[in-house]
């Protein structure tokens, strides 16, 4: 078996080149002996081809991965996404220059379906203002905050993949309404088999007191929320953007909030990441956000680290990883050959 290189983001490392968390599934890596990593030492917002050098297998948290990234790298043979998006990710380009993408499908589903709940309860419970009364001294102020249960409430998920699906099972305790959810690749017997009824994307809009966002940004799905969405929504519904920035259009979000014509939202993704000054959106007392980490725990980054090393291990020893963002490119022979030359043997796609 021929040596196998990885090479890792530096934004998984402090300056001191240490890792920044307690476990990121590296004890995989290092269980075997014919794969050898690398951290990045220089973080930039894409990966270019003179920090990587020779290595077979990236593993990115943030950076972008480019056509530049991947043009000319001859020994490239697969990127593994710290997590489940993958749209800071070129998948044609690395599909044309005989590169597998992969993602680690399932490991996020329970700790962000938590944080799902947790912000639920946030915004109607009006945890934050409550919070501002007591650090502010303003006791009598309390009425003024009285909240809601979630008891009788109707959650939406648009789209619903294993997060959503998480979601609901989790809610299945708090004696909300029958859960509803839009999802156009969705077949109806498997939502009927989670507990939920499919509908068209106005009605959710029209009838959850919830609107989750749980979707992959596409074309499809860039500004899928924007003025005409919020409009159909109740007065006291909530918009949770638990997926990517650029599913919502944020000046149309802030227009609605500022205008008290939605009751508040939950904002862990924004259009221009890294965001480093004041938002405008913590000008608004009904918002809730998180620098796109409110699910980061030290469960959550094991068990995304452990599915993306493991991968990488299996792709070396001749196995299709899991959650394959483009298995069109186990069909090109190309691949198949560069991926039994890089790897000593024969492969079988």
């Amino acid at each position: 078996m021929n040596p196998f290189h990885v090479a890792l983001t530096g934004d998984f490392f402090d300056e001191r080149g240490r890792p920044k968390f307690d476990d990121m599934g590296l004890s995989i890596l290092d269980g075997a002996a014919h794969i050898d990593y690398v951290n990045i030492e220089d973080h930039r917002p894409q990966i270019e081809p003179d920090q990587f050098g020779d290595a077979h297998g990236l593993i990115v948290l943030t950076p972008k991965v480019t056509a530049k990234t991947v043009a000319g790298a001859h020994n490239l043979l697969a990127v593994g996404r710290f997590g489940v998006g993958y749209d800071t990710v070129d998948v044609a380009a690395c599909t044309a220059a005989d590169v597998v993408v992969y993602i680690t499908a399932g490991a996020v589903d329970r700790p962000v379906a938590e944080a799902t709940v947790g912000w639920m309860i946030a915004l109607s419970h009006n945890m934050l203002m409550k919070d501002r009364i007591m650090r502010t001294g303003a006791w009598d102020n309390r009425t003024n905050y009285m909240g809601g249960e979630l008891r009788d409430r109707t959650f939406g998920a648009v789209g619903f993949g294993g997060i959503a699906r998480a979601t609901v099972k989790l809610l299945q305790s708090f004696s909300m309404k029958l859960p509803i959810a839009f999802d156009p690749y969705l077949d109806e017997s498997v939502a009927a088999e989670h507990g939920v009824r499919l509908v068209s994307f106005d009605e959710l809009l029209a009838e959850a007191d919830f609107v989750s966002l749980h979707c992959p940004l596409t074309d499809e799905t860039r500004n899928l929320i924007g003025a005409r969405e919020l409009d159909l929504m109740k007065p006291e519904a909530y918009l949770l953007n638990m997926a990517r920035g650029g599913i919502v259009d944020e000046d149309a979000l802030y227009d609605a909030l500022s205008a008290g014509r939605i009751a508040g939202a939950a904002m862990d993704c924004f259009i221009d990441e890294p965001i480093t000054e004041p938002h405008r959106f913590g000008e608004l007392d009904n918002v809730i956000m998180a620098p796109h980490c409110i699910a980061w725990t030290g469960e959550l980054f094991r068990d995304i680290g452990r599915m993306v090393c493991q991968d990488m291990v299996d792709l070396s020893q001749g196995k299709r990883p899991h959650g394959v963002v483009n298995p069109e490119v186990f069909d090109k022979p190309s691949f198949v050959d560069k991926w039994s030359r890089l790897i000593g043997q024969e492969v079988q796609a």
